[in-house]
């Protein structure tokens, strides 16, 4: 019975398809942190720019 379990190989790719999908979603966080602390920083920028600051 161990045996069969160990050959049995149906739910292999979904586990394969949701670990692509968590290392893509974890790529886009970081990406999206750093792209979205560049921006506050920039319009920060244009603020102090606008205000004489």
């Amino acid at each position: 019975m161990f045996a069969r379990f160990l050959k049995d190989e149906s739910g292999a790719t979904a586990i394969e398809y949701g670990l692509i999908a968590a290392g893509i979603s974890v790529a886009i966080a970081t990406v999206v942190g750093t792209v979205g602390s560049e921006l506050v920083n920039t319009f920060e920028n244009v603020e102090d720019g606008l205000t004489g600051g």
